[in-house]
């Protein structure tokens, strides 16, 4: 059920999958629910949320999770907390049989949920902050063209061009599920005003034409992307309500 729009996402309850559809949480709505959405999580969730330090960090794990059991128990017919995950060769998890791809990323009180039955797919998100040591990271981390664009934009732009690029790599990362195992300067990608793209990717079987990339501004002071394995892919972006914590039951 279509409520209304925010910024250009669709605010809607969840349902059948069908296509891409990147889902934006406002963590923040969560607070006051970390009893009920700690209920719908596995025992191994649960334990992964207690290793956090804080407290706000927790909870917010607990709450991002338990938004994406709900936005794939939709997809699926099915209870959150009856979903059972698997992990993939990387770690990456998964849900056996389903023919779902998924990813989960959260920065601050901001989660984005990104869903297909069309390819893999890798979404990130990182909350928007001053990167004095940008052009440093940028040059050890990055691919080589990538760091001469960066170093070339006006000081002002660097910072967030920074975060624009990083999660860029980062959603490519995510959709391929190589992890940590997969250097950020095998590959290019392009860095803003121009539309997202993957420009280069060196020593595999993707080529760019096989990838879809989309810039996200899920929410206010934050900056994603979306990366899908299949070229021209479009997406529905989507909000959950803030109704969505009374769907846990």
């Amino acid at each position: 059920m279509i409520e209304t729009r925010e910024a250009g996402w669709t605010v809607a309850e969840p349902g059948r999958a069908g296509g891409t559809t990147i889902w934006t949480i406002d963590l923040a709505r969560a607070e006051g629910w970390t009893e009920a959405c700690s209920g719908v999580l596995s025992p191994e969730e649960r334990a992964r949320a207690a290793r956090y330090l804080r407290a706000e960090d927790q909870a917010r794990f607990v709450a991002s999770h338990a938004a994406l059991r709900l936005i794939l128990a939709r997809a699926l017919d099915a209870e959150p907390r009856a979903l059972a995950f698997v992990a993939g060769p990387s770690g990456k998890p998964g849900l056996a049989g389903a023919g779902l791809a998924f990813n989960l990323s959260h920065s601050g009180t901001r989660a984005l949920v990104g869903l297909s039955t069309e390819a893999r797919i890798g979404v990130d998100l990182e909350v928007l902050r001053p990167m004095p040591d940008g052009l440093r990271i940028a040059r050890s981390t990055f691919a080589p063209d990538e760091a001469q664009a960066l170093a070339a934009l006006p000081p002002e732009a660097r910072d967030r061009a920074f975060m624009a690029v990083w999660t860029r790599k980062e959603a490519i990362v995510k959709a391929i599920g190589a992890g940590l195992s997969m250097p950020l300067d095998r590959f290019s990608v392009s860095l803003p005003p121009g539309p997202a793209t993957l420009l280069r990717m060196a020593g595999g079987p993707d080529a760019p034409a096989d990838w879809t990339l989309h810039h996200l501004e899920p929410g206010p002071g934050t900056i994603g992307a979306a990366a899908i394995a299949r070229g021209h892919a479009p997406i529905a972006l989507c909000a959950l309500p803030a109704t969505w914590l009374h769907r846990l039951g």
